[in-house]
């Protein structure tokens, strides 16, 4: 059984998710911690809960979801997992942090490439990688049908949908990616978003304004 929680750090309120099993394995996605308290917050709450971090994962690559990258990556012995179109957008973060006036540590770690379509597994549970191109060019969602889930970083959120005029963002692919990747789910699938509450696929099926 996965327990998901979540954490909304840094300037731009990103949600940074921390999904945990009942043997304490943790998989760490999108940190997004950008002040040293920050750090020191998901720190302590992985250290309470006697859980220990086996993966890090990023739904996309954009300043806000990886500015804990490194931080992460160096405390837990971490290596990186994320779409393969999304490294050049990862390489290109410090570079977009510095236009608006952020510092964004660089990731030089390893890189592992998923693809849509495999699991992530977090000991007997597991995760389907979803291919949710448009907010940036290799988003990935991680949807755990067994308790009806889903981490959709920023493509889908309560009443709205992530912003395509960023590089390598496409308004119809984005929309073409909510529609067949994740309002085909079922209703009362839960949506972990980006930024924002949680919400269900039913619920922006019937109320969300750019899909009705």
């Amino acid at each position: 059984m996965i327990k998901v929680e979540y954490f909304t750090f840094n300037p731009l309120q990103e949600n940074t998710l921390l999904l945990s099993n009942e043997k304490g394995d943790a998989l760490i996605i999108d940190p997004g911690c950008y002040f040293t308290a920050e750090e020191e917050t998901l720190a302590a709450h992985i250290t309470k809960r006697g859980l220990t971090p086996v993966q890090l994962l990023n739904t996309h690559c954009h300043l806000d979801h990886v500015f804990g990258n490194r931080w992460a990556a160096k405390t837990y012995g971490l290596e990186l997992y994320l779409h393969p179109n999304e490294e050049e957008v990862l390489v290109f973060a410090p570079q977009m942090g510095a236009a608006w006036g952020f510092t964004v540590p660089e990731y030089k770690g390893p890189l592992h490439f998923l693809t849509p379509g495999n699991k992530v597994a977090l000991g007997n549970d597991e995760l389907t990688i979803l291919f949710t191109p448009g907010h940036s060019p290799g988003s990935v969602a991680f949807y755990c049908e067994k308790q009806g889930f889903v981490i959709g970083g920023d493509v889908l959120f309560k009443d709205s949908i992530g912003r395509a005029d960023l590089p390598g963002g496409d308004y119809n692919q984005l929309i073409a990616s909510i529609k067949e990747q994740l309002l085909v789910l079922p209703g009362d699938t839960v949506v972990y978003p980006g930024h924002g509450p949680t919400t269900t696929v039913g619920y922006e099926k019937r109320n969300n304004p750019y899909l009705v």
